[in-house]
């Protein structure tokens, strides 16, 4: 994922600190909540005599990560196509489709044929079960973009293959941006149709959730609408940048409260009133507000991380690799404290070890292979067209 934007009036790009920071931080929660569900799952009471608060602010806000994922993922898909094609309404459909090919399906194609091949070799925490299909339907599922609507219907898949429900969210959300680009983002208006568009998706996030789960815990999580509201919020945050620009003063103020925003939802999510409001469908909502309040801040301030915290920008470069790749570094560090014995005592040291080694692999991957398959497909698809990208600087995105 890609965190750039060109600068004002120019054709260069720069990384945005601040975006690296949200991705890390909601890398951080993913991570530590499907530890968390490892442990939940082995009835380890790891939990006894820590304030309430405190657990569910540190290991059950997993889903709001995914949420600044999404606002994230629509702020920087937006930039890039404006960046690349001058305003969206110019967006070439062939173009978007292949930049997303390239970046997207060389990683999740070798991770499907990885989770193949160890369903076949029947590898616990990788067996898909008869009861959602078997392999075949879970290859489907993943390769149409419907991982979600085949769990709600029919059940969990294993870990690894669980976590592509947002990636089909996504997906499914951008077949139809470029196509939503050219027909509504011209005309005497000048893009007010695709703003009233993407304010309808923003609209209906809060339903998806709630009245149009019609009682199904999975969809309330996993549906389209659901995480599609979060992407319309980052992609409407980028239209606004990209049209008019902020004092210093006013994008601080953006910062403080889109900072308020994340803290009241990911650290105060048990107060009755943040639950209220999550009952309704709008604390995922205010998550991908503030997440949009703080790009914009970083997007004109250009505020850069002290320096000894670049390991955490790192940890956000790599986020698409860590996400798809992370379970594995989980089974195989929860597989061996039961082995140990479950001992309450390395349960901080389980949690350190699977973000130290999820981070590392992540990385190792971007390095050897999706990187260079992604410049690869990229000088195959249309050398002339993409000359000027720079490698590090491909959207990369969940």
């Amino acid at each position: 994922m890609a965190n750039s934007l060109p600068e004002r009036g120019s054709k260069n790009w720069k990384r945005l600190d601040g975006i690296d920071c949200l991705r890390a931080l909601a890398i951080f929660y993913v991570l530590m909540n499907h530890v968390n569900m490892q442990l939940f799952f082995a009835r380890v009471p790891y939990t006894r005599g820590l304030p309430e608060q405190l657990v569910n602010a540190l290991v059950w806000q997993g889903q709001r990560g995914v949420q600044i994922f999404f606002a994230v993922s629509g702020f920087l898909i937006t930039s890039t196509t404006i960046q690349r094609w001058g305003s969206v309404d110019k967006v070439s459909l062939r173009g978007f489709y292949l930049v997303r090919i390239a970046r997207i399906a060389p990683l999740l194609l070798l991770l499907l044929a990885a989770l193949s091949a160890l369903h076949l070799l029947a590898i616990p925490h990788f067996i898909v079960s008869k009861s959602v299909g078997g392999l075949r339907n879970a290859l489907f599922a993943a390769l149409t973009f419907h991982v979600g609507l085949l769990e709600a219907t029919r059940g969990y898949l294993p870990g690894n293959w669980d976590i592509l429900w947002s990636l089909s969210v996504e997906e499914v959300f951008y077949l139809g941006f470029p196509i939503a680009c050219r027909l509504f983002g011209r005309g005497r208006l000048r893009g007010m149709g695709l703003v009233v568009l993407l304010l309808i998706f923003v609209a209906l996030g809060p339903f998806a959730r709630t009245v149009f789960t019609h009682g199904n815990g999975t969809w309330k999580e996993y549906s389209y609408l659901g995480g599609m509201d979060a992407i319309a919020l980052g992609c409407l945050t980028a239209l606004a940048v990209s049209k008019r620009r902020v004092s210093i003063r006013t994008a601080r103020w953006l910062a403080l409260s889109g900072l308020v925003l994340l803290a009241a939802f990911l650290a105060f999510g048990t107060y009755p009133s943040i639950f209220r409001l999550e009952k309704l469908g709008l604390d995922m909502t205010f998550v991908a507000i503030g997440a949009c309040l703080l790009m914009i801040a970083a997007s004109e301030t250009r505020w850069q991380v002290w320096r000894g915290l670049h390991p955490l920008l790192a940890y956000g470069q790599r986020s698409y690799e860590v996400y798809l790749t992370h379970m594995f570094i989980v089974f195989a560090c929860f597989d061996l404290f039961v082995r140990l014995g479950k001992p309450l005592r390395l349960v901080p040291l389980l949690f350190i070890t699977v973000i130290l080694m999820a981070g590392i692999l992540g990385d190792t991957v971007a390095r050897l292979y999706s990187e260079p398959m992604n410049r690869r497909l990229r000088a195959y698809f249309a050398p002339s067209s993409y000359s000027n990208d720079a490698p590090t600087l491909t959207t990369r995105l969940l």
